[in-house]
């Protein structure tokens, strides 16, 4: 078994048993959605459940409880894992009507709306996780003198936990090696990564100086 099936687990097990009503009997159904949105998204980024709510209670302005599928609690960020048949194809006008309240009333609540798609995850997970680091890359270090990309390379360095290349700066950003290369240098004037082999004088592999 691998450490994320023993993990998720875990995890779910202790939001069952702190959960009751509704949300208990939703976190009692077949979960293949949530488990794929952990499994492909939220476990490769943040290593950790730690800050989770599994069908996390939301009531809106008319007093209707809704739920949210994973939310985290310290950035107030909203994943949801939605299925084309169950969530577009064979939605009903009412239903509809529905989840559009439902987005407003997290945005009335300040949280921050981030779905995906089970075709995403299966198809493109490496593409979901970079907008995840993103998106975190932004939240943290919004008070810092650094861009949007130089702080989702932060982000993925940490992820990857291992010297980062440009080769994963090009995947990272999706962009071409000049600008990643660009980016790199970027950081280590900032201080913010060092190089790998500090004694060559072209630089290939790079390591966070003083963590996230």
């Amino acid at each position: 078994m691998s450490s994320f099936e023993v993990e998720f687990k875990k995890f779910v097990e202790a939001q069952k048993k702190g959960a009751k009503g509704r949300r208990l009997e939703m976190l009692q159904k077949d979960m293949t959605g949530e488990k794929k949105l952990f499994r492909e998204l939220i476990w490769p980024v943040f290593r950790s459940f730690e800050g989770f709510v599994m069908q996390y209670e939301m009531i809106g302005a008319n007093g209707v409880t809704m739920y949210i599928d994973a939310f985290y609690v310290p950035l107030g960020i909203a994943f949801e894992s939605e299925g084309f048949v169950a969530h577009a194809e064979n939605i009903t006008r009412d239903r509809f009507d529905f989840e559009r309240f439902r987005i407003r009333t997290m945005a009335n609540k300040g949280y921050i709306y981030f779905p995906y798609s089970w075709d995403e995850l299966n198809k493109k997970p490496e593409a979901c996780r970079s907008s995840l680091f993103e998106l975190l890359g932004k939240l943290r270090g919004a008070s810092e003198d650094l861009s949007l990309y130089e702080r989702t390379v932060l982000q993925y360095a940490s992820y990857i936990n291992r010297p980062i290349r440009v080769s994963d700066v090009c995947v990272c950003l999706g962009k071409g090696e000049a600008l990643s290369r660009k980016v790199l240098k970027e950081l280590h004037s900032k201080k913010k990564l060092r190089p790998l082999r500090p004694d060559k004088l072209r630089n290939h592999a790079y390591v966070l100086e003083n963590g996230l």
